[in-house]
């Protein structure tokens, strides 16, 4: 009898790697990061989970799919007692295993992407390391430098906290179905910063308020913010600095971070 398999599901952004070759080479991104117990997020048919059980380490997975789960199950049941039937933005991840740290990988879910990487940074201090598959689009914004196309949101607030490394690319044709992006391999390991020296919230609405029109001035991007916080003073001083003549792609980490004290000392 053959073991029947799981249909992709497009709602879930499910698109299931075929290549085992590129399987196992996701799955040793974790070797980088040694003696910490793995949550692999979203594992499908388990491509790449049949290789992480190979390493003499704690492993789970999280998979929100009960279909992939029932599958799962019945072709690892020494997964069993490590299954988590959840969906990953929802899990409390200081609880997943007893409040220690642990390496985060997977084929990630495409339409999720950016909000499992925001999951990371708000759990920032449990992930000392994360890896995995993503759309070639996101890792490049990831890993880009100031200056570039790229550059946004999400490289700003990821490198703050890591160091990201691009790997390699990978071909949609080993993917089923196809998805119709590229994707790419990345891996993130967590930096020496403890504080940015900066109210890290109000960092996080700069940015993220900032970038919102990226072809405008950082002076018409950041004047709402400005209006909202301290709505009675005058800003047209503060305003006149060169430096808002500036897009936001044009500025460094360690500008936005200067921004959010200047900001913090207006209010």
């Amino acid at each position: 009898m053959t073991m029947r398999t799981v249909k992709p599901k497009k709602f879930l952004g499910q698109h299931f790697l075929t290549d085992l070759d590129i399987a196992r080479r996701i799955a040793d991104t974790v070797d980088a990061c040694p003696d910490l117990p793995v949550l692999e997020v979203g594992p499908g048919m388990g491509v790449m989970t049949q290789f992480l059980m190979q390493k003499p380490r704690v492993l789970k997975v999280v998979e929100l799919d009960f279909e992939s789960v029932a599958y799962l199950r019945r072709t690892w049941p020494q997964m069993e007692d490590h299954i988590i039937e959840d969906d990953f933005l929802k899990m409390h991840l200081d609880r997943t295993f007893d409040g220690g740290p642990f390496v985060l990988t997977g084929n990630y879910p495409y339409n999720i992407s950016s909000q499992i990487f925001f999951k990371m940074l708000d759990n920032k201090d449990f992930i000392p390391c994360c890896t995995g598959m993503i759309q070639k689009e996101v890792a490049d914004r990831i890993c880009a430098r100031p200056g570039t196309k790229a550059y946004g949101i999400l490289s700003v607030l990821i490198q703050a906290w890591y160091t990201p490394e691009y790997l390699f690319t990978v071909e949609p044709h080993v993917f089923n179905p196809p998805p119709k992006v590229r994707s790419a391999v990345i891996r993130l390991t967590r930096n020496d910063t403890q504080s940015l020296g900066c109210d890290e919230a109000l960092f996080k609405r700069v940015v993220k308020t900032t970038f919102n029109q990226r072809r405008k001035t950082l002076r018409n991007n950041i004047r709402p913010l400005l209006n909202e916080l301290a709505p009675d003073a005058d800003h047209s001083a503060f305003l006149a600095d060169p430096l808002f003549n500036l897009r936001p792609e044009q500025l460094s980490l360690e500008q936005f971070i200067a921004l959010t004290r200047q900001v913090t000392a207006l209010v």
